[in-house]
């Protein structure tokens, strides 16, 4: 970093670098995609694509976490895996606003799963093991 407005022999004195006046001379100015009053690219180019606002960001769980849920004891056979469940054991975060149960793995034991959206092969490996599926 070189000190500006020092002098004429520090290479950075009177203007300090900017130039002479006006507009660019000033502190605060961003010229970012201003192409000197010709139509900016951002407005020639179409617009692509959509952003649906109103997603829910889901947790995706699956029976091979369920599976590491039941080894390492944190629900017993027949327990409950709910949202809180998965907070307090710190598998999900709290901004997820739903859990969607996929079908990845088989699973070992019955649980009961509370869960927002469930494939219909998640639902189905699980009824076969002997769980139960309650959407909320």
């Amino acid at each position: 970093m070189k000190l500006l407005g020092r002098g004429i022999g520090s290479g950075k004195g009177k203007t300090s670098g900017r130039g002479g006046k006006g507009q660019t001379a000033r502190s605060g100015v961003s010229l970012n995609g201003f192409e000197g009053g010709q139509t900016p690219i951002y407005r020639r180019l179409p617009k692509r694509g959509f952003v649906n606002h109103g997603r829910c960001k889901m947790y995706e769980l699956d029976f091979l976490k369920i599976n590491r849920l039941i080894k390492n004891g944190c629900i017993p056979n027949g327990g409950t895996v709910d949202g809180a469940l998965l907070i307090k054991v710190g598998y999900m975060p709290k901004y997820n606003e739903g859990i969607s149960l996929i079908a990845n793995g088989k699973l070992d034991a019955p649980v009961q799963v509370c869960a927002t959206r469930a494939s219909a092969r998640a639902k189905e490996i699980l009824e076969k093991a002997g769980g139960t599926l309650t959407i909320e």
